[in-house]
């Protein structure tokens, strides 16, 4: 595969993962790309690396450019291994560069990798360097989503490297945001969003600040797409999504053992449908945890059912809990809805996760054995009404 020339000088190195299915527990059907950037300047210089395996194919891809060891720096925005796997190989072939990263990436590194031999140059927020040309200028960025997180910006071109902020797990042939569906990349930037940055949505908002007195023309993330045309687009999505900002929308989720707690799901469905509610419904046997949390981040109402089973919940929404537990969903309104045989423990077990996610819960329904038609009526009628 050809390197591309984002601009002038600028060259994406990266690799696409198009078999990847899996990315920590979120499910990544569409693949995904690991971007690196090679800067040719008086200084050559090298913005991020690629997962350990594609090692290989990254050098390779420097090589189209340039003879790997004139490369003066390695800036490392984050050394999660997606980002950084690559680099005992690469700096086997880079025997002159210095790595240039924030304090707490330099520690992470030497946690990760026998560092020996390698040179480090640390930088904070508001620190520049000057590589010819061009000079590079680094804003440290804590949390969004690993402690040594930083982005770089490039001023002459101005191109800010986001490395993980505003990406999206997605294998293209196509390089940028107006190559492809924009609805498709929003899409996948507001999955990566919802099961990757949410928990850091305050950092994000003071990043988003921060950035703002930037003058930038293109993002060059660390995944997906590069934003070349629709940075409004994605700005605003980031905007909205960092101050959980919510739709009349509800998302309702549950496993059933025998029927019954579907049935309510139904009835609970009406219930929205009534009040013209948008909504999006979820059996957890069909659908991945990572989808759900995807339609939760925009949500007004998360409504979350299970029966009673060995004294606890369905495997599957204890998980789906677990995994929103981890995410903050602080602010939603919850619904809780189940069914029991002889033991109603399913809504405490419910209500627990509720209270530890900061989740006010606005309903609950729990009915014994099958529910009959006027149950289920009753508990339309009910929700109609509080709703």
């Amino acid at each position: 595969m050809k390197v591309v020339e984002i601009a002038k000088d600028i060259y994406s190195v990266g690799v696409r993962d198009w078999n990847v299915r899996n990315f920590h527990g979120y499910l990544t059907q569409k693949g995904t790309s690991y971007n690196a950037y090679l800067i040719m300047d008086e200084k050559v210089t090298l913005i991020d690396s690629v997962k350990a395996p594609f090692s290989q194919e990254l050098l390779e891809r420097i090589s189209q450019v340039i003879e790997p060891s004139k490369i003066d720096y390695v800036i490392s925005n984050h050394v999660e291994m997606d980002h950084s796997g690559a680099m005992p190989y690469l700096m086997k072939h880079l025997t002159n560069a210095v790595i240039v990263c924030s304090a707490a990436a330099e520690k992470e590194h030497k946690m990760h990798f026998d560092t020996s031999g390698w040179k480090f140059q640390t930088v904070k927020t508001g620190d520049t360097l000057s590589i010819g040309r061009r000079s590079l200028s680094f804003l440290m960025t804590p949390m969004v989503h690993w402690p040594d997180n930083m982005v770089t910006y490039c001023p002459e071109d101005k191109i800010l490297f986001s490395n993980d902020a505003f990406g999206q797990h997605l294998a293209s042939s196509e390089l940028f945001d107006d190559e492809l569906s924009l609805d498709l990349i929003l899409a996948e930037a507001k999955k990566y969003y919802a099961n990757i940055v949410m928990p850091y949505s305050s950092q994000v908002v003071a990043t988003l600040k921060a950035a703002s007195s930037l003058d930038i023309r293109m993002i060059a993330p660390s995944h997906g797409l590069i934003w070349r045309k629709n940075l409004p687009a994605i700005l605003e999505c980031y905007t909205k999504w960092s101050r959980s900002e919510t739709v009349k929308k509800a998302v309702i989720v549950f496993d059933s053992m025998w029927g019954s707690t579907e049935k309510i799901a139904y009835a609970i469905r009406h219930a929205f449908e009534a009040k013209g509610y948008s909504y999006k419904f979820f059996d957890l046997k069909s659908n991945h945890i990572s989808d759900v949390i995807t339609d939760c981040l925009d949500a007004e109402f998360i409504c979350v059912g299970s029966p009673t089973l060995n004294k606890n919940i369905m495997p599957s929404v204890a998980a789906m809990m677990t995994y929103i537990q981890g995410l903050i969903c602080k602010g939603k309104k919850g619904i809780l809805f189940g069914s029991y045989g002889w033991a109603p423990i399913n809504m405490k077990v419910m209500q627990r996760f509720f209270d530890e996610s900061g989740i006010e819960t606005f309903a609950s329904y729990n009915l014994n054995f099958v529910p009959k038609n006027e149950d289920l009526k009753k508990i339309t009628e009910d929700l109609s009404a509080k709703l």
